[in-house]
């Protein structure tokens, strides 16, 4: 029995080497954990519409009559899936590609005799960093960075030791807004949250992809919900075994419409103020935020501004916000009046 076990347990040893040769990016049981993930969110999305397609003939028929109705949903939940793959592959916004970025350009120009002349970017050109804010408001185009170190030590007041700001896991100067993440091992800027469906982090570079990916799974979940609920009123008494699943699907897809509503109006309001989840959730334990007021925003610059940076900004330009000086903390914190009001002052 001994030997019959051991030969069993050798096979299956040399299965999975193969099967982890062919496919290594399935090594990492971080990256299978993920991967299961995705397959059951798939598998999840092709259930609620597989099982409404195959109870429903009344669809079916409308379908014949109507098909760009059944396309629309369709599309809509093809889109859904595509989105969720781009959000989940896309880069939160690592601070050590920025750091190598911004230190690359840095030699490349004290080695050129041009330096005024050299674009500011890595050296494949894909990668430009904007420093915003009325102190260091520089742009690496056009002009001569300095090294990460003391880029980072200029976004935070004078005095400010480098030890507060440098992680303690990855050894790097943090900007502010960065965070480290414990899943992903790496400092993110601009850290919201760690998704676990995504198996990734939610940062600056995808913070945009991952708003739009809510906004169409709750506009899926809402029409799959009505579709539903469709079904159960023309025939609630025909099967009650039918009934039953549907209604239990029904249940659990108005659990994740309430779900999804309320994540994506949170994830507005941060739009708008300029927020993310890490900082609103854990601002008295942020040492640069504790002294600012609860209904100050201190990196919110409008809610157009905000808007057009959140919705418009390349992904190519990574931006680094400084600290705000305390002048223009008094002018956030100062109540809005009737003139604030016609001059548009909150956009």
């Amino acid at each position: 029995m001994t030997t019959v076990m051991g030969i069993c347990r050798s096979f299956r040893d040399r299965a999975f080497a193969r099967f982890f040769h062919c496919f290594p990016c399935l090594s990492d049981p971080a990256r299978r954990s993920s991967w299961g993930l995705k397959v059951t969110l798939v598998m999840l999305h092709l259930i609620f519409v597989g099982i409404l397609f195959i109870f429903d003939g009344d669809l079916i028929e409308k379908t014949k009559k109507e098909p760009r109705y059944t396309a629309l949903y369709l599309l809509l939940l093809f889109a859904t899936l595509v989105q969720y793959f781009i959000t989940s592959s896309s880069s939160p916004g690592y601070v050590v590609d920025v750091m190598r970025a911004v230190n690359e350009t840095n030699v490349i120009y004290q080695k050129s005799s041009m330096a005024s002349k050299q674009p500011a970017s890595s050296q494949n050109g894909s990668l430009n960093v904007v420093i915003e804010g009325s102190q260091s408001g520089r742009n690496f185009q056009g002009s001569n960075p300095s090294s990460w170190t003391k880029l980072v030590m200029d976004m935070y007041p004078p005095g400010t030791s480098i030890r507060s700001c440098t992680c303690s896991y990855c050894n790097v100067e943090q900007p502010p807004r960065a965070k480290h993440c414990h899943d992903c091992d790496k400092c993110v800027l601009q850290f919201d949250h760690h998704c676990v469906w995504l198996g990734s982090c939610v940062g600056q570079d995808n913070h945009c992809k991952f708003w739009w990916y809510i906004c169409e799974e709750t506009a899926l979940c809402l029409w799959t919900g009505i579709l539903y609920i469709m079904y159960l009123k023309a025939n609630i008494s025909r099967a009650w075994w039918k009934d039953a699943i549907m209604i239990l699907l029904l249940i659990a897809l108005s659990i994740s419409i309430i779900f999804l509503l309320l994540l994506l109006l949170f994830h507005s309001y941060l739009v708008l103020t300029n927020q993310t989840t890490y900082e609103l959730v854990r601002r008295r334990r942020i040492p640069y935020l504790r002294r600012i007021p609860e209904r100050v925003y201190p990196f919110s610059k409008g809610i157009c501004r905000n808007l057009y940076n959140f919705c418009c900004a390349r992904s190519s330009i990574y931006s680094l916000e400084p600290l705000p000086s305390s002048q223009e903390l008094e002018e956030k914190a100062r109540p809005y009046t009737c003139l604030d009001i016609l001059t548009c002052r909150c956009c």
